[in-house]
């Protein structure tokens, strides 16, 4: 018997690999539709046996049929990593709204991680129109109240609006926005609990890259992974999180 978490698997594979054309081609505002995949190195377009998500990768030993020119882990790696996602999200929430929900944060936050990484920037076309959409979908979900919601906007780009005015620009317009879309899906509160995961991630990281001498006191880290990171682990565990954070204080 299939465990029905498999084709959830199955179809986060499929959506890994369109969030990996979304990764490529929206910072350069290139059409996610056309023309057809090609290889970055002689331009050859991608058949559809040699795109099979995994299976592919795996049956070219990572290279270009054409040309051999290695083919970067990023496309395995994000579609593994979208996998394993919807189907933590599919255990967490079962086949309700708030998993078709789940599934439009974790898909924007893989992309704009990626793209962060890559480029140091995170994307208006993803975050601005996702403040509206995480709002919209939870009048659906009925998981996350209007007013809720509307805090979480506030409280998310608010948060990063102080700390860019404190700081004289310290940190970009995009954080705030991302912040706001994350509070527009997850609320006031668990929007909290994501922003205290990120700053304690980022931090640690920092500290880590520090001491390993890999980066000094003024080189830039982009901080919109650990967001996405602190709004997946809000999302799957943010109540837990919370009620958890709270009996520790005593009564």
């Amino acid at each position: 018997m299939i465990p029905p978490a498999m084709p959830v698997a199955v179809f986060g594979l499929v959506i890994g690999s369109f969030l990996n054309v979304c990764i490529a081609r929206l910072p350069e505002r290139r059409s996610l539709w056309r023309p057809r995949s090609t290889c970055p190195g002689c331009g050859t377009a991608i058949r559809w046996h040699d795109n099979v998500p995994i299976v592919s990768f795996v049956a070219l030993r990572g290279r270009c049929r054409a040309c051999g020119k290695r083919i970067s882990w990023r496309y395995p790696l994000v579609e593994i990593v979208t996998s394993g996602l919807f189907a933590l999200a599919y255990l967490r929430f079962g086949w309700s709204a708030q998993f078709g929900v789940s599934l439009v944060l974790i898909s924007a936050l893989i992309v704009i991680t990626g793209i962060d990484l890559a480029h140091q920037i995170i994307p208006d076309v993803i975050t601005v129109p996702g403040i509206v959409l995480g709002f919209l979908l939870n009048l659906g979900a009925e998981r996350v109240g209007w007013l809720d919601s509307l805090l979480g906007i506030l409280v998310g780009g608010g948060t990063f609006f102080v700390i860019i005015l404190a700081s004289n620009g310290g940190m970009g317009g995009g954080d705030m926005k991302l912040g706001a879309m994350l509070g527009a899906f997850l609320g006031w509160k668990i929007t909290l609990v994501t922003l205290l995961i990120a700053v304690l991630g980022g931090g640690l990281v920092a500290v880590v890259l520090l001491l390993l001498k890999t980066r000094g006191r003024k080189d830039p880290v982009p901080f919109g992974p650990f967001l996405a990171f602190g709004g997946i682990a809000g999302l799957l565990w943010g109540e837990r999180l919370l009620a958890w954070y709270l009996r520790s204080f005593p009564t």
